[in-house]
Parts: structure tokens; sequence; C-alpha cells
């Protein structure tokens, strides 16, 4: 390879130590798609000399026989390896390349351009400190160029440089060069961008890539190493308040126990005081461990292990921070969410936060408004689709510790998972931390709701009776009524249908109101059975997350999901309101009703046939009573 500087070949040893001094810059390449980011990247590697002899025999091959410049190099394909990226010629996954020049060492992010990849656009922009965005000068600022500046000012990133790139393909026009910044510069005057660097480059042609000039003489300013190599960097997280999220409690026998992970945040030295934020409980740090022996100074960034003077009760997940600067904790928080999968985000819907090492439940109560990308506008909405942002009330299942993320990245993010496929849904910014729940005191009740069954004789619980429109839930859930109140049984019935009539007559059909719909029937069933009640639900409850979250709702007391399963054909022919009747016959293209994707229960403690008649049926559900619950109270 050939290098810029001569001692990597004169002296290795004041190489590798004038490598170890250098500041290092972490930045990304975002834009649209066939921007030329991968060019540019590509370009810069080759312009710098920093590409090694097999990878530039491999390039040449590669460009001959994948490569869309004809006889020429094809420099995106440093950067383009996955055989889709090489086919489409388009960027899929984020591509990481570490170089170096005699002022400083870079990591730079190839991210993609392509709207449905935008959830890896924010992978890499999430540990970046300068972003590049390229613009081709062809087509000026597009849909994508927005919604990826405003997603680098929401993860934190404050300077920019403007890259119109192309620049061959306009003669190098200076009017449309100046049109196009003064444009950004209109665009991003709200971002809170420190500073925007504007450059006109050709990636392809090399044109202020290394050096200024050629075939731009009316641009005075930097080329783009020029400026990388000289742009200040933003405050280290070495001078923050020191953090350390507990990844793995090491105890290979009885003598030891250490606390391993990653430092998020400032430094510690050995004697210095810490506290377990969750707890307030203080220690001293005994001794900093790492693989090549123990330190006597750590910093952010660096992969450690504490030992403490003092056995405190520390578990995966738990932050540790400096004795002086506490983080926050609540289980309630306001954060900015970038949305990442095709099944849109529903307030009101359960899904896993995961911060670090922790995971705890949560909530999304609250879409308090979405983000136009276009316009940076605040919108109202009901739900996130793909690639949506928007702000966001979350109600946590359990207290955690964080920062906010505009003080510190990595205690100040996290994704959502969906608690069903595991997948991982959105990613999260904390902007407010609000008072946590317990700060409202509960009201603690002397007739609580032992004493409320006791004096009826009988287990208080709820039956969740589910199953598609029509499938005869109503009629199943009254005919065991009248068994239970036959046998001297308190009960009550709630018929998803009859609380659309009062207590939620303010909810639509649509997605979210059904998520509403079933959370507002949970939280009534739950206060119902306290009362010492057999509490009856009959509603159609399509989303198994949903079903999920209202047995969490009824916390300790017994839960029965029944799925009566009936076969669409037969709710058909039941349906005496002409609700399928209306879904069918409406016109194409103007559908008004809906029909619910229904889930069907996986784990149900009963699942019953649909076709058979509705006594056999409630005497199933009896049987299963009396057999789950063989005591006196139970034996109907």
């Amino acid at each position: 390879m050939a290098h810029q500087s001569e001692l990597i070949a004169d002296d290795i040893l004041s190489y590798l130590k004038q490598q170890e001094e250098k500041s290092l810059l972490r930045f990304i390449t975002c834009g649209s798609v066939d921007d030329g980011k991968s060019t540019l990247i590509g370009r810069l590697l080759w312009d710098s000399k920093l590409i090694f002899e097999d990878q530039l025999a491999a390039l040449e091959a590669d460009s001959k026989r994948v490569g869309t410049q004809g006889e020429e190099i094809d420099y995106a394909l440093l950067l383009d390896g996955l055989q889709a990226e090489r086919e489409q010629g388009i960027t899929i996954d984020v591509a990481y390349r570490f170089f170096s020049t005699d002022k400083r060492k870079f990591i730079v992010a190839d991210t993609p351009g392509h709207e449905q990849y935008t959830r890896n656009m924010v992978t890499g922009a999430s540990t970046a400190d300068v972003a590049v965005i390229l613009v081709d000068a062809r087509k000026g600022l597009l849909t994508q160029t927005r919604r990826h500046s405003y997603l680098v000012s929401l993860v934190g990133i404050r300077k920019v440089v403007l890259a119109v790139n192309k620049m061959d393909l306009i003669d190098y026009d200076q009017q449309i060069y100046k049109e196009i910044c003064r444009d950004y510069q209109s665009f991003a005057a709200d971002l809170g961008f420190e500073e925007i660097c504007c450059i006109p480059l050709s990636a392809l042609k090399g044109d202020n890539i290394i050096s200024s000039g050629g075939n731009t003489p009316w641009y005075q300013g930097a080329s783009l190493l020029h400026h990388l190599e000289t742009v200040k960097l933003p405050d280290n997280s070495q001078n923050k308040p020191f953090r350390m999220r507990v990844q793995w409690v090491n105890r290979p026998d009885l003598d030891f126990r250490g606390f391993c992970g990653t430092i998020a945040s400032g430094k510690v030295h050995p004697g210095d005081t810490i506290l377990v934020a969750s707890s307030g409980k203080q220690s001293r740090v005994a001794r900093i461990i790492t693989m090549n022996g123990d330190l006597d100074e750590a910093v952010a960034g660096q992969a450690v292990t504490l030992t403490l003077e003092d056995e405190i009760d520390i578990s995966r997940g738990d932050m540790l921070a400096a004795s002086e600067s506490k983080p926050v904790a609540s289980d309630r928080l306001i954060a900015n969410i970038v949305w990442l999968h095709d099944k849109h985000l529903l307030p009101g819907r359960s899904y896993l936060l995961k911060m670090g090492a922790a995971t705890t439940p949560v909530q999304v109560a609250e879409l308090i408004y979405k983000v136009n990308v276009n316009s940076l506008q605040k919108e109202p909405g009901k739900e996130l689709e793909l690639n949506e942002i928007g702000r966001c009330r979350l109600n946590l299942g359990s207290i955690l510790s964080c920062d906010l993320y505009r003080e510190t990245r990595l205690t100040g993010s996290f994704i959502l998972i969906d608690r069903l496929t595991n997948a991982t849904v959105g990613a999260g910014m904390v902007e407010e931390v609000l008072p946590p729940s317990d700060s409202i005191p509960w009201q603690e009740l002397e007739v609580d709701k032992t004493a409320l069954a006791t004096i009826k004789g009988q287990k208080p619980a709820v039956i969740w009776i589910t199953g598609r429109r029509c499938a005869g839930k109503t009629t199943l859930a009254n005919l065991v009524q009248k068994r239970l109140h036959a046998s001297g049984r308190h009960s009550c019935l709630l018929d998803g249908d009859n609380l659309r009539r009062g207590l939620n007559s303010d909810l639509d059909y649509t997605d979210h109101g059904q998520v509403e719909h079933i959370r507002r029937i949970g939280e009534v069933a739950k206060l119902t059975a306290e009362a010492g009640l057999i509490v009856l639900v009959a509603t159609t409850s399509p989303y198994a997350v949903e079903r999920s979250r209202a047995r969490e709702i009824s916390d300790d007391i017994d839960f029965y999901e029944i799925f009566l399963d009936s076969p669409r054909e037969l709710c058909v022919n039941r349906d005496q309101s002409g609700y399928y009747q209306r879904l069918q016959q409406q016109p194409a293209g103007q559908q008004t009703l809906v029909e619910l994707n229904y889930e069907s229960p996986l784990n149900a403690e009963l699942t019953l046939d649909g076709s058979a008649s509705p006594e056999v049926l409630a005497e199933e559900v009896i049987k299963l009573l009396e057999e789950d619950n063989p005591t006196p109270e139970w034996m109907i």
C-alpha cells in the first residue's frame, strides 16, 4: 500500500506511535439513491493512496465484470461488497472503512440512500461526529435528502458537509451550485446544525476530493479531505460524568465479583466513589480490570471490569454512575422515535424497550406529533408508518435510569422490539424524563379484592372469549354466565359491542382504535375482578399483542383465554348485522369498512370448535374452571 507517511517503511514503531496519538473522526455519508456516496468514499481512498495492491487488482477485475463505468475504475465497488448491491448499483447495508492521513484517523460509514433502508442509515449515524450529505447536482434536494438531514440532526450530529456531487454532468455550473446551497441552507435553518460547509464535487472525476481547483476555479474553499482533517471535533464524551451500564456480572468463583461493561461517558479511577443509579447505593472502585491487566484510569469507549470495595446489589442492566452526578430514573419518558418496521406503530400497544443491557416492557401511551421531513412541520397522527418520525410519550414497565440523548448518546438512546417476533421496530432518543408514576401515591383500600371475593364465596377471574366477528362469543358468554348465576356465583359480562355504545363510543375501528378498545376493556375487567366478580369478556380482540397485554393488566387475577374458533364462512352465515355483506359490496377503491386480520391465539387455555352447539361449548368452559380450581368455592 502506498501511503503518504514515509515512517511506515522507515520506522514502524514511530509510525504506530504517531497513529496512536492522532485524533479520530467518525463521519457518515448519506443522501438520496444514486447520489454517489460509495463512489465518493472509493475515490477518497483511491486518491489518498490507501488501497492495498490486492484490493487494487480485485477492484480492476470487478470494474470490468460488474462495474458501471465501462473500461474505467468503478470506485463504488470498494464499498458495495454485497452481490445484491453490485447487481442493483445501490448501497443496502452500512459499510465501514478505516483510513488515516498524516493529520487524522477516520472511520467512515457509507450508508444506503434508498428509503427502504433508512434504518441502516440511522445505525451508521448514531456514532458519527460529522455527516457528509450528498446531493446530485442535476436533481437538487430530494425527499430522502431532507429525511437524512433531519435524522442527522435528530441523532445529535451538529457538523454537516453538503457535498454537491456530479458537477461534471452540469458542466460545473456555479449558478446551479449556489442555488442548491441556498435551498439547503434555508431548509436546514431550523435543524440546529452548528456548521454547514458546502463543497462542489465530482466523485467520479476527483474534483475537490483531495485538492481544490481544476474545473471549479470559482470555488475558493477547502477540499473535502482538508475539511475533514481540520474540522473541530465535538466535545469528547470523556469530559462528561461517568456512566457505565453493566452488561455482565462476572462471578467465576467465591472470591471474585466483577461488573463488566463499556464506559459510555466520563472517566473512572480506582478509589472513585460511584453509585448504582437504580438504588442509590454507593461504593468505591477497587480495581479496573482488562485483558491486558489493571488500569489506573479508564475512559469512555473502553470495555472494562470493575470491582468494588463493598458487596452491593448490582444486576445486568444497572447503570453505574459518578456519585456527584446521578442520572435520572423514571418509568415515564418523552422520546423521539424513528419507526423502522413495515407494521406501523400503534399508540396503546405494548413493546419491549431495550436500552443497553436493560430491557423492560413499554407502552406507547401517546403519539404527540409526527414530523413532516419536507417542511419540518409538526403534524397530528394516530400511528407511525415505516421511516416516519414522531415524538411519543412512553410508559415503562419498570424504573429505568437514563440520560437525555442530547447530553449522552449511549445512555439516552434505545430500541423498541416487537414482543411476538423479537424484531427491532423502532429507534428512540430520550428527549424528556417525566416524574415516575409512583410520584402519584397509590391509595390503599381497606376492603381489598380478597375480602370482596371471600364474602361472595368465590375466586375472582377474567374469562376472555375471543374469536372472529360473529363467531358466537356473546352467545357463549351468556350461557356461561347463566350457569354461574344458577350456581350462586357473582359475575359480570363485558361485551365489546355494548362497550362501544358508551365507554368506548369515542373510538373508531382503525388499528389504533382497536388497540385502545382492548386496553380499556382489560382495565375495566381488572377493576371488576378486583371487586370479587367472575368477569366474562366477549370481544373480537383481533391482535395477539393486545390480548397478551390484557393478561398482564390482570396481574395476579386468574386469566383464561378462550378461543372460539369459528370458520369465516360460518361467521358470514351467522351475521345478522349485515357487516360481511356490506364489506363485500363495497366498490373497489372506495372501501370504508375494513376487515381486521385476526391473529389466532397460540397458547389459549381453551380452544373451542365454533361449529359445535353453544350449550356444549359452555359446558367445556365450566369444565375448565372446575378442573383448574378444584376448591369448594369453584365446585359449580
